[in-house]
């Protein structure tokens, strides 16, 4: 295809990717769900696994072997925005608040999933079928233990605000206990792509220059941003100079931390955590939000749903490992920090809502299977797999915490737990 087809077949696609992510959302909403599980879903529809089973010369026509470079490029823009934003909304404060139980529920998110995954991954490595032709037990082993330890850190906390549970007890130990959980796993990651280069020298130089650029960017940037804030003040606002200097930094951030090889979500996270809180940071979400999450964004889900294939899992033994892999991952994540909030005094109802919050991969997880898929360290059976798990442990996180905490009466439970 020439590049005029390809930007004409592009803008086609957009119309396609917004309207059904927008409907499926819709729909999915009315169900209680977040309208993020609806543009996972809404991506996986487009795909092979449906659209391509259906109607294989439409999804064919849609979207062309040559389009995938295009779609790619756009939603690596948007995702970096997205987890820019991630940081933005990262609340270090809230850690130190209830450090010691967001610590406990914390570890026991990532230690106990890790440990499954990491077994998973041990017994599966050698069928061949499912890890990367050049992928070291061990790397195996790092990889699914993070990939299974990572949580819906942005979805959760979209449903503590929208419950009214900010500031409460339950609403800041989820915080805390999620953005730890989540921190912790990104760095496992980060060793996992350091280390998959091959190269001692190489993982050196990416885990070195991963210290060296969050260094930078708390002792350089932050004041510097900083600054910016003031100015910010005194002009009633983010000025559009101001907008795409942040913009600008955003981009330059991920390119730095993908070209040393720990990928760009990273270097756009960090930055985001740099950002002042209070108006600017509010100011800053209301400009660049509403375009990364309701045009850019979906274009992620559906690169995700064009590489999963659920017919690639198509025997009773494959289904057995995907069902192992989810039941590992629910004990792992939602049973593990329930025990865990339990042990460290929270209430019944309380800690069956941070294991089912927590429990939630989301987007997240997509972000590190494509990582991993892009990469070669799994293959597209386990990658299809692995989404397979993703989704239904993100649908389960709402339906549970509306059953167990529920719609009525929150506000008052909220009162109470944040006396007690």
């Amino acid at each position: 295809m020439s590049n005029f087809e390809l930007s004409v077949r592009f803008f086609l696609q957009l119309v396609v990717i917004l309207g059904t992510c927008r409907v499926v959302g819709a729909i999915l909403r009315l169900l209680g769900q977040p309208a993020a599980v609806g543009e996972m879903i809404a991506g996986l529809m487009l795909g092979p696994s449906l659209l391509g089973w259906l109607i294989p010369g439409w999804q064919e026509y849609l979207f062309p072997k040559a389009s995938m470079t295009i779609i790619y490029a756009v939603s690596q823009v948007g995702l970096a925005l997205y987890m820019f934003l991630v940081g933005v909304e990262f609340r270090a404060d809230l850690i130190r608040a209830r450090v010691r139980s967001a610590a406990s529920v914390s570890i026991a998110g990532i230690v106990a999933p890790f440990v499954l995954g990491g077994c998973i991954a041990y017994f599966l490595h050698s069928r061949g079928d499912l890890f990367g032709p050049g992928v070291a037990v061990g790397e195996a082993i790092l990889y699914l233990g993070a990939a299974m330890s990572i949580t819906a850190f942005p979805m959760l906390a979209r449903i503590i605000q929208e419950r009214g549970l900010a500031g409460t007890s339950l609403g800041t130990l989820a915080l805390a206990a999620g953005s730890i959980d989540d921190a912790a796993a990104w760095c496992v990651m980060a060793v996992v792509l350091a280390s998959f280069q091959g190269d001692g020298r190489i993982a050196a130089a990416a885990i070195g220059g991963g210290v060296a650029y969050t260094l930078s960017v708390i002792f350089l940037v932050r004041p510097l941003l900083g600054r910016l804030k003031a100015r910010a003040e005194r002009e009633d606002g983010i000025s559009q100079p101001m907008l795409i200097f942040i913009l600008m930094l955003a981009m330059l951030c991920s390119w730095f931390t993908d070209s040393i090889g720990i990928y760009a979500v990273f270097g756009a996270f960090i930055l985001g955590t740099a950002i002042p809180r209070g108006a600017f940071a509010e100011d800053l979400h209301k400009k660049v939000g509403p375009l990364t999450s309701a045009f850019l964004l979906p274009m992620y889900f559906v690169y995700s749903g064009l590489n999963t294939r659920i017919g690639l899992v198509d025997t009773a033994e494959m289904w057995a490992i995907a069902a192992l892999i989810l039941a590992a991952a629910i004990l792992g994540k939602g049973v593990a920090c329930f025990a865990a909030a339990r042990l460290n005094g929270e209430g019944a109802r309380e800690s069956v809502s941070i294991g089912a919050l927590m429990n939630a991969r989301g987007l997240m997880e997509l972000i590190i299977l494509n990582i991993g898929h892009e990469l070669g360290i799994i293959s597209q059976r386990l990658f299809t797999i692995m989404v397979i798990m993703a989704i239904v442990t993100t649908l389960m996180a709402t339906p549970i915490f509306e059953l167990v905490y529920g719609r009525v009466g929150t506000a008052k439970r909220a009162r109470l737990a944040a006396v007690r």
